[in-house]
């Protein structure tokens, strides 16, 4: 099928810019304004605010998702939100007297693999929504959701809206992908946290995937790291304001001398330790096997071996997935993996990510510097070329962002 040779705009609309039926029509004078200029207009949208956590809740008064028949319909469920806000920002569209069309993912057959969850986007057929276009209509599809070669629907992880926005932009060749949420863009650090961090006009996609994948929660980092490997830009921008926003881009001109770009945190850390392990040259391997089995993300991995020849490994993850993490660490030891598990609870994730620490050295020791002065206790810490990781009690967390988003002067960035 021929493209119509006008641009296509790509707008995602987050759940909090879909709350309730004054939001969505707010949302909807966005996609509307754009079809006035672009003409071909597809609209992602999330679940409205609290909608998913909703759904998951009235899942769970009938089991946690273990199997994958749960998994199945956990998914079935929750998709469900994404189906309603379709319909009403389609609704919202066609009351200004604009045409616009719900679409799904069955309808458009956005391909993915069968991981209930956490499902990667394997293909985008857009004959459907080319279609829609050509006709003159604004299409309003639903994101966070995929179906598998078994034609289940699968959802995309927490956040997957954004994926399903950077997926249909690069399927389409689209001319630019707006995600559209209810910060005024990416700032230096959160603002609600520290008020005086700064809003940044630019970052870099490398910058955007370490800061997502540190707590940042303006992107899901697959988007982020689809939108790099096809170049194509993302511009975050507020839906309750004209602020210009910020720009993903894979350049930036004009490039700040200051090294660190961003304070990042992530909140709900737990570590495990497992002490006393016998020093075999695969015990990482064997520690981590069962947990990458059950699909649990591991973040900072260290292992040591004490006086007494044995081996200790500590690894953080989330703490939704503590008890998970325990069931099989436990299952291992009854198995014959000798050692004894410990649990920290209450910690906290803080990063500093600049592409500028490639250039500059001493940057991980002035962090740790900074912290250490403050008498703020690290954990664990991280140095990979462009972000430095630490991980610290939660009672720390603000004055840690605010002792770093000082000491690295942050504030002379941004706006």
């Amino acid at each position: 099928m021929e493209v119509d040779q006008k641009p296509i705009v790509v707008l995602k609309f987050g759940g909090t810019s879909l709350s309730d039926a004054d939001t969505i029509r707010n949302s909807a004078k966005y996609a509307i304004r754009e079809h006035e200029t672009y003409r071909q207009v597809i609209v992602v949208v999330s679940a409205m605010a609290g909608e998913t956590n909703r759904l998951l809740s009235m899942g769970r008064q009938f089991g946690h998702v273990l199997d994958t028949s749960r998994q199945r319909e956990f998914d079935a469920l929750v998709s469900t939100g994404e189906q309603v806000s379709a319909a009403l920002m389609a609704m919202a569209i066609q009351e200004k007297g604009v045409a616009a069309r719900s679409l799904t993912a069955h309808q458009i057959k956005i391909h993915t693999d069968n991981r209930f969850q956490s499902a990667r986007i394997i293909s985008i057929d857009s004959s459907e929504l080319l279609r829609v276009l050509q006709q003159n209509m604004i299409a309003v599809v639903t994101g966070f959701q995929g179906i598998d070669s078994d034609g289940n629907i699968v959802t995309l992880g927490r956040g997957g809206s954004d994926t399903t926005a950077v997926a249909l932009a690069v399927a389409l060749n689209a001319d630019s992908c707006k995600i559209y949420t209810d910060v005024k863009g990416v700032y230096t650090t959160d603002p609600t946290i520290l008020p005086k961090s700064r809003l940044l006009k630019t970052l870099f996609f490398e910058e955007m995937i370490e800061l997502a994948s540190s707590g940042a929660k303006v992107l899901q980092i697959r988007s982020v790291e689809l939108a790099m490997k096809n170049n194509m830009e993302i511009h975050v921008r507020s839906s309750i304001s004209e602020t210009p926003g910020t720009r993903v881009i894979s350049e930036r001109k004009g490039l700040e001398t200051l090294t660190v770009t961003a304070i990042a945190h992530d909140d709900n850390q737990a570590k495990i330790a497992i002490v006393g392990l016998e020093n075999y040259p695969d015990i990482l391997s064997r520690v981590l096997e069962p947990l990458a089995n059950a699909n649990i993300v591991l973040d900072l991995i260290t292992q040591n071996v004490g006086v007494d020849g044995k081996m200790t490994v500590s690894f953080t993850i989330n703490e939704c997935d503590l008890e998970a993490s325990q069931k099989c660490l436990d299952s291992a030891i009854s198995e014959g993996l000798s050692g004894d598990i410990f649990v920290e609870r209450k910690l906290v994730k803080i990063s500093a990510v600049g592409i500028g620490m490639r250039t500059h050295s001493g940057i991980a020791h002035k962090v740790f510097k900074l912290l250490n002065d403050q008498g703020i206790p690290i954990l664990m810490g991280l140095s990979t070329e462009i972000k430095v990781s630490c991980i610290i009690p939660a009672e720390f967390r603000n004055q840690a962002i605010a002792v770093l988003h000082e000491g690295l002067e942050l504030y002379k960035l941004g706006q």
